[in-house]
């Protein structure tokens, strides 16, 4: 992405978030230019009146409320495919929690003049977790081992939830194809985009732990991410010529990516 600064959105999925939504939005909209879309899944705390609040008060935020707490992974895909339909050329995601630095956000939209997916790796050199206890940081450690070497993946940071895509490369993954409902759809993005021949690069980034709210993460997300990555391991060369077959059919992000549930408010 060269020339003009592209025209960029950060897609924060929420679920009672009160705590931190606030500071986040207005980091946001002072370090970075660019637009913010909160995808909330019908918090119940005032998660949505403190978007609306800052909305006003500062611009460049918008909200897609969803009925019902639907998860992690569809939050991402209406929020992609909410961002896609708007002409946006660049789209990231992020945490709502901040435990990602927003302050980072113009280093990953950098990154985009060279690569297709930028993603904020806590295991590359200068990269780092904070506050975590020793067992959180154990099972990341062994989760991203586990899915880079069954399934040939390149970046040391694959599980991470801080990426910046470019918009004509998003549109090309399928995303009405995803399988995965919790984290493990991180893995997913990442495996179909190299797959797909997308050039990736990893930032340094701190990964700070919570300070507010309760973490999602559950034995069932880990338990799903474990059977999906398997899966994908042993269909590997199936998915490598769908993705193949895909990258020759017509790859408008409209006609290929399903419908958010809502529209921003």
């Amino acid at each position: 992405m060269t020339g003009q600064p592209p025209r960029a959105i950060v897609v924060v999925p929420t679920y009672a978030e009160a705590a931190c939504i606030g500071a986040l939005l207005t980091r946001l909209r002072a370090v970075a230019d660019v637009d913010v879309l909160v995808v909330d899944d019908d918090s119940p705390d005032e998660t949505r009146e403190i978007v609306h609040e800052r909305a006003a008060a500062v611009g460049g935020i918008h909200l897609l409320h969803r009925r019902g707490h639907r998860g992690y992974a569809s939050a991402c895909i209406d929020g992609f495919v909410w961002a896609l339909q708007r002409g946006y050329d660049a789209i990231a995601q992020m945490d709502a929690d901040l435990s990602h630095c927003p302050e980072t956000v113009p280093h990953l939209l950098a990154g985009l003049d060279h690569a297709d997916l930028v993603i904020g790796s806590r295991y590359v050199s200068g990269g780092s977790t904070t506050g975590w206890p020793w067992h959180r940081r154990a099972l990341s450690r062994c989760a991203n081992r586990y899915a880079r070497l069954v399934l040939r993946l390149k970046p040391a940071d694959v599980t991470s939830g801080f990426r910046a895509y470019r918009a004509d490369h998003l549109c090309r993954l399928r995303l009405d194809e995803a399988k995965a409902e919790g984290y493990a759809f991180l893995v997913e993005m990442l495996m179909v985009a190299e797959l797909a021949g997308a050039r990736v690069e990893e930032v340094a980034i701190e990964f700070s732990d919570r300070s507010h709210g309760k973490s999602k993460m559950s034995g069932r997300i880990v338990l799903e991410a474990i059977f999906l990555i398997t899966k994908w391991a042993l269909r590997r060369p199936a998915l490598a010529r769908s993705v193949a077959q895909d990258a020759t059919a017509d790859a408008d992000a409209g006609a290929m990516a399903p419908e958010p549930d809502n529209r921003s408010h």
